[in-house]
C-alpha cells in the first residue's frame, strides 16, 4: 500500500506534469482551426492527423500504450504518475437477489465498491447521497449491521425505504440536504461514511465534514466539475501550495476533462454522440461563413433522443437559439460532410487531452486524499474496479 511519502511524490510529479503540459491539454481542438500549441510542439499536429482510424480507437482506449505522442510528450512519466494500486477485494460475487431493482451495470459497480468497504468493529455506516439506498441495503446485508442513508429528495427516500422494508434490511433513509449546515451531525468518530459516485461539491462537502468531525471515509468521487466555483481551489493546503509553486490553474471547464471517458457507453449511444458532434462541427463551419466571423460559437446540448432527424434540422435549431440568420438556400450536404471530416481531425487532435485526462483525475483524487491526511487520518488511494466497468473507479478510503 502506498505510504504518505509515496502519495506526496506522486502529488508533486503530477502537479509538475499537468502544469508543464497546460499549453497542450488546455486548448479544445473543436474550437480552433489551427491548434495554438503548434509552435510549442512542432510536427505533433501533422503526426496526429496522419494516424489511421484503428490507431485512434486504440489510443482512446489506452492512451499510454505504444503512444506515438512520446516523441513530443512525457507519456511514460504521465503513465507512471497516474498508476494506482488495485484495492478491489477480489471476493466472490454477491447473490444476484441482492441486486433487485438495480440495473445490471450499476449492480456490478455496487458489488465492487461494497466489497472494498471494510468497517472496523463497532463502526456504524452512513451512506452519503443515498438515492434509493441501493448501496445502503448492500452494505447492511454484507456486514450485518444497520446503515443510515442521507438523501435530499423525499420521493427517493420513500421509494428506498419501501425497498429496504420489503427486503427486511436495517436501513433508514433520512431526507437531508448534505450541503446544509446540519449535515455534519451525521458524522463523527466511530462512523464510516460511504459514497459511490457522489458528484463535485457533494463529495467535497463530505470530505470537509469528515476531516472536521473525525469520521472514516470510503469514497468513489465523480463529476469534479459539478461545482459552484468557476476556478478550482484545491481542497488541501498541500494542493494549493503545489498549484501556486508550479503555476497550475484549473477552471471548472478544465475539471470536466477528467470525466470525459466514455468506455462504458453502449454502441448506440456512441453513434448518437458521434453524429451530434459531427453536426455541431458542420454547423460551426456554417456559422463562421454566414456570420463572416472565424470564431467558435457554443451551441446548447440536446438530451439523448432529442436530436433532430437530419443535419438541416439541427442547423435550423442551433441557428434559432444563437440568433444566426441562415440563407434561404444552402448546400446542406457539403456542410454535413465538412462536419464529419472535421470530427475525424478533432478526434485525432483530442488525443493530446486524452493523455492528460487520467493524470488530472488522479491529481484531483490526491488532493482529496491529502485533505484527510492533513486532518490526521491515514489514507489509501487506489481503484475499486476495472475501467471497463466504470472509468470513475478511484477509491479514497481512510484506514
Amino acid at each position: 500500500m502506498p505510504s504518505e511519502p509515496d502519495l506526496e511524490a506522486r502529488f508533486v510529479a503530477l502537479t509538475r506534469l499537468l502544469a508543464d503540459g497546460q499549453p497542450l491539454w488546455r486548448p479544445l481542438p473543436f474550437q480552433h482551426r489551427a491548434m495554438p500549441w503548434g509552435a510549442h510542439a512542432p510536427g505533433l499536429a501533422e503526426a496526429l492527423l496522419a494516424l489511421p482510424d484503428d490507431a485512434i480507437e486504440r489510443l482512446q482506449a489506452a492512451p499510454f500504450e505504444a503512444s506515438p505522442l512520446a516523441a513530443w510528450l512525457p507519456v511514460a512519466e504521465l503513465a507512471e504518475a497516474a498508476a494506482l494500486p488495485d484495492l478491489s477485494a477480489g471476493g466472490a460475487a454477491l447473490p444476484e437477489a441482492w441486486g433487485e431493482g438495480i440495473g445490471a451495470r450499476k449492480w456490478r459497480q455496487l458489488q465492487a465498491f461494497a466489497g472494498c468497504v471494510a468497517p472496523a468493529e463497532g463502526e456504524s455506516l452512513v451512506e452519503w447521497c443515498a438515492g434509493k439506498g441501493h448501496l445502503s441495503r448492500t452494505l447492511a446485508r454484507l456486514h450485518g449491521r444497520p446503515v443510515t442513508g442521507l438523501e435530499w429528495q423525499a420521493a427517493l427516500c420513500e421509494a428506498g425505504q419501501a425497498l429496504a422494508e420489503r427486503q427486511s434490511q436495517p436501513v433508514r433513509l433520512h431526507q437531508q440536504d448534505v450541503l446544509d449546515d446540519d449535515a455534519g451531525d451525521w458524522l463523527g468518530p466511530g462512523r464510516r461514511v460511504t459514497a459511490l459516485h457522489a458528484c463535485g461539491d457533494l463529495h467535497a462537502r463530505l470530505l470537509e465534514l469528515a476531516a472536521e468531525r473525525g469520521a472514516a471515509v470510503s469514497l468513489a468521487p465523480c463529476c469534479y466539475h459539478r461545482t459552484e466555483a468557476s476556478e478550482y481551489r484545491a481542497l488541501s493546503r498541500r494542493g494549493r501550495a503545489l498549484m501556486a509553486q508550479h503555476g497550475l490553474a484549473l477552471s471548472r471547464e478544465d475539471l470536466a476533462m477528467a470525466v470525459q471517458e466514455t468506455v462504458t457507453a453502449p454502441q448506440g449511444v456512441r453513434r448518437h454522440r458521434q453524429r451530434a458532434n459531427a453536426w455541431r462541427l458542420g454547423f460551426d463551419r456554417l456559422q463562421r461563413e454566414v456570420r463572416g466571423h472565424d470564431a467558435y460559437l457554443p451551441v446548447p446540448s440536446l438530451a439523448y433522443g432529442r436530436l433532430p432527424d437530419d443535419f438541416a434540422g439541427f442547423c435550423r435549431w442551433a441557428a434559432e437559439r444563437k440568433g444566426v440568420a441562415l440563407p434561404a438556400t444552402l448546400d446542406w450536404a457539403a456542410f454535413e460532410t465538412a462536419g464529419w471530416r472535421r470530427l475525424a481531425e478533432v478526434s485525432r487532435l483530442e488525443l493530446v487531452r486524452h493523455l492528460y485526462r487520467r493524470p488530472l483525475e488522479v491529481w484531483l483524487g490526491l488532493d482529496r486524499a491529502w485533505r484527510l491526511v492533513e486532518a490526521g487520518q491515514q489514507v489509501r488511494l487506489g481503484t475499486f474496479c476495472t475501467r471497463e466497468l466504470t472509468p470513475r473507479n478511484l477509491l479514497l478510503e481512510t484506514c
